[in-house]
């Protein structure tokens, strides 16, 4: 074996070498970003692409999926090996039309939008040509659903500067189709405001908000070296998938000697001999110090620890999750390749994070996703402690997800709480008043106690909520703190079906007006006896000091009697007289009624009225 794979013409030693490039690209793909992409390039071509076509594609188109944010340095990427490797653009671009035909066959949406995302910046890049981007547009508008409708709209987003350039005439009819989309009124208010807002992005120009189609720090490729593939979606396209796995070439010295003289054309003969030099004057230093570990490193700072500032270990610590989850066939095949692969310690809430973020994205609830955040959950602890984490976080910005996202991670909170992989101390979190939600509030707790009794039955569910030992976290979903927060708590309850959960409830804000009775008149009660015992120090007090009072002021007391009898004499002479004076003041008013002739009662005496006549 070891003779076999030193021959460099054995079938061991080739695939010794495909293994080599199939690990060399894959981690040159992972490393590369805007801000670097110009120095990985000559060491992309230091592998031989022309043998490792079908691995780099494959590699780059499942990077791709996994971060679509890069789409564009990926773009970039494909465009300057199109220079030089012609058919290598052009396999890339028939696996990437081919994987949007079946994804949009079997409506995946997450697919279709990294595909459709890709086949823009590529048409950006000139390796595609406009016209199958205006084939993409057609398609998805021709029978318009809020989907396609909302794919369409992205797509135009990202590859609309190139086109308002290159094919305006083609734009317009995309935008008379979109204001006839409008205007039918067939599609969802969501839908109608993308189409709104993309009105509103051409208006003020795509490269003013952010769309150029190619970035400044991505212009890699002079125009006339441009080489522009004219692929059509109905073309019979040849994805060539035998190039992804190792075939023994006859002919490998050769092909291999023939690909080292292109190399040095492409990156100049010096230039290559100059990585060589470099390249072996590093594996040196790497093997004095391997022989002289344990040396400090010298003031240039080389051979200490490397500090990764741009956070590419957790990125592929992502994409990794991400990859292992999409193409596991249960959750136990999955969660037994994520164990096998090894969550660093303290990076757990990224695997807990990614399950959420792949539940939300489906079109319906996987129950899938559920049973593999349970797994992990009864697990482990600190993955216990991530998802409750994740509970709270999502739930104080629920506000952020669609209508379809809510619901999944709703039904995937709620498969959570009932098998009890998470605890219930979480719902403390929720505080169910008019003030305290919103409408996605209401829903996500709307779903999330539907779930909850459709699995553990409304006996159940209410058993677990009548809880003594568990009332405190519950206080937040049924208030007791006024009649207004406990009659919103029911009537919500009551309006989705569940109006079972708020008997005790109910019968507490039934009861509530004499409990405030009583509680007022044990107050005023208490008040009284407050008053009383007040009442009577006071009054101890003053009788104290009366008679103090009395026996200071004995000598003075007949002076003040002599006083008061005169004063009260004088006050009975007044009033004798005031009533003399109002006794004759009756008798001249009874005298002048006589002389009226006029009865007590002030009419006129008829006896004297036939007198006078």
């Amino acid at each position: 074996m070891l003779a076999e794979a030193q021959d460099t013409t054995s079938v061991q030693y080739q695939r010794m070498t495909w293994d080599a490039l199939r690990k060399s690209l894959n981690g040159l793909i992972n490393k590369v970003n805007a801000a670097n992409i110009k120095h990985i390039l000559p060491e992309f071509f230091s592998e031989n692409l022309v043998r490792g076509r079908g691995l780099f594609c494959r590699s780059l188109m499942k990077s791709q999926m996994a971060s679509p944010s890069f789409t564009p340095v990926y773009a970039a990427l494909v465009a300057v090996f199109n220079t030089k490797f012609p058919e290598l653009g052009e396999l890339l671009l028939h696996r990437v039309v081919t994987q949007f035909r079946r994804a949009y066959k079997r409506n995946d949406k997450p697919v279709c939008l990294a595909a459709i995302k890709f086949l823009a910046h590529l048409a950006n890049q000139q390796v595609a040509h406009e016209v199958l981007a205006l084939e993409v547009l057609m398609l998805q508008l021709e029978t318009p659903s809020d989907d396609g409708v909302e794919v369409a709209a992205g797509f135009v987003t990202e590859v609309g500067a190139l086109l308002q350039d290159l094919a305006p005439q083609g734009l317009n009819s995309v935008f008379d189709r979109f204001r006839a989309i409008l205007h039918e009124g067939s599609i969802d208010k969501r839908t109608q405001f993308i189409i709104e807002n993309l009105f509103a992005v051409r208006k003020a120009g795509f490269e003013q908000q952010g769309h150029p189609a190619i970035p400044a720090d991505l212009d890699l490729v002079e125009t006339e070296d441009q080489i522009t593939h004219e692929v059509s979606l109905d073309d019979k396209l040849d994805t060539q998938m035998m190039l992804d796995v190792f075939q023994e070439d006859p002919d490998f010295a050769q092909h291999e000697a023939e690909y080292q003289a292109i190399r040095r054309e492409i990156l100049g003969e010096e230039s290559g001999d100059e990585e060589e030099e470099e390249s072996g004057s590093s594996s040196g230093e790497e093997e004095e110090d391997g022989e002289e570990g344990g040396h400090a490193a010298g003031p240039s700072g080389v051979g200490g620890p490397i500090s990764d500032q741009t956070q590419t270990d957790l990125i592929n610590l992502r994409r990794t999750i991400y990859l292992t989850i999409m193409s596991a066939l249960d959750f136990e095949e999955a969660g037994h390749k994520l164990l096998k692969m090894g969550i660093p310690a303290g990076l757990e809430m990224e695997l807990c994070t990614m399950i959420i973020e792949c539940c939300s994205q489906e079109k319906t609830f996987i129950k899938y996703y559920a049973l593999l955040g349970e797994r992990f959950s009864k697990l482990k602890r600190e993955y216990c402690d991530c998802f409750s984490e994740c509970f709270v976080r999502q739930y104080s910005l629920i506000h952020r997800l669609e209508t379809n996202k809510l619901r999944n991670v709703a039904k995937l909170f709620a498969h959570l709480l009932a098998s009890d992989a998470i605890p219930w101390s979480v719902l403390e979190v929720v505080r169910l008043t008019e003030e305290d939600t919103t409408s996605s509030s209401r829903i996500f707790v709307k779903i999330l106690f539907q779930e909850l009794v459709e699995q553990l039955g409304l006996l159940g569910l209410n058993k677990r909520l009548q809880d003594p030992s568990c009332a405190a976290w519950y206080t937040g979903i049924f208030p007791t703190d006024s009649p207004r927060n406990m009659r919103f708590s029911i009537n919500f309850f009551t309006s989705i079906g569940l109006g079972g959960l708020t008997d005790r409830m109910r019968e507490t804000l039934k009861n509530l007006p004499a409990l405030i009775a009583a509680q007022r008149a044990a107050a005023e009660a208490a008040k009284n006896d407050a008053s009383s015992s007040s009442d009577d120090s006071s009054s101890a007090s003053s009788g104290g000091s009366s008679s103090s009072d009395d026996s200071s002021s004995s000598g003075g007391s007949s002076s003040s009697d002599s006083s008061s009898s005169s004063s009260s004499s004088s006050s009975s002479s007044g009033s004798d007289s005031s009533s003399s004076g109002s006794e004759s003041e009756a008798e001249a008013a009874r005298r002048a009624r006589r002389k009226r002739g006029d009865d007590g009662n002030g009419r006129a005496d008829p006896s004297k009225k036939s007198r006078r006549r």
